[in-house]
């Protein structure tokens, strides 16, 4: 451990008894994670679209995918903004919400009606942000193919660090995340 430098000048307003140098600096740890880098700046140019390969993969960890049927697909984001972040999207590669048919549509809300009672449920989250970004200016990172957001939120999950470093810390892997779901997406009642 190298030795920790102290600003020794001044109390903490409000509190005489500590000054800043029993909290000055703050010790920061750190990660890495130099595989997100090329995802991040746009590097990865994937062959074809990610959703339909992971819908031709099928069901499993390596394609991150939970659940799949004739209509719909469950995902897990690769690159999550928390732990339990699930994607939920069309079976067919449609980039429009107004292509979807009816059918379509009243299915991918069921669908995600029961991911959002799925995560809260498992992640005992007491917050969500649910949505889509419907085309590249309205910030979809994959515009061709659509897909609504399913991320848990709870108090104090977030700061400044996601904002300024582009990078997120989670307390569990996506490995960890998929087993904790898999089960529940085995038994979809829409």
């Amino acid at each position: 451990m190298g030795s920790k430098k102290t600003k020794t000048t001044g109390e903490i307003s409000g509190s005489p008894n500590v000054s800043t140098k029993d909290i000055w600096p703050q010790e920061r740890d750190y990660m890495t994670r130099p595989d997100r880098f090329k995802y991040v700046r746009k590097l990865l140019k994937p062959d074809g679209c990610v959703f339909c390969n992971a819908r031709e993969a099928g069901v499993s960890f390596e394609s991150l995918c939970l659940y799949l049927d004739d209509q719909a697909m469950v995902i897990l984001n690769k690159f999550p903004y928390n732990s339990g972040h699930l994607l939920v999207l069309p079976h067919r590669h449609c980039g429009r919400l107004a292509d979807l048919s009816a059918e379509e549509y009243d299915h991918l809300s069921r669908l995600l009606l029961f991911t959002v009672k799925t995560v809260e449920n498992i992640f005992e989250c007491p917050g969500f942000n649910v949505g889509l970004n419907h085309g590249s200016v309205a910030g979809a990172g994959i515009p061709e193919h659509l897909h609504w957001h399913v991320i848990p939120r709870w108090h104090g999950d977030t700061n400044f660090f996601p904002v300024i470093a582009e990078t997120k810390v989670l307390p569990e892997t996506l490995e960890q995340t998929y087993e904790r779901l898999k089960d529940s997406f085995r038994e979809v009642h829409l």
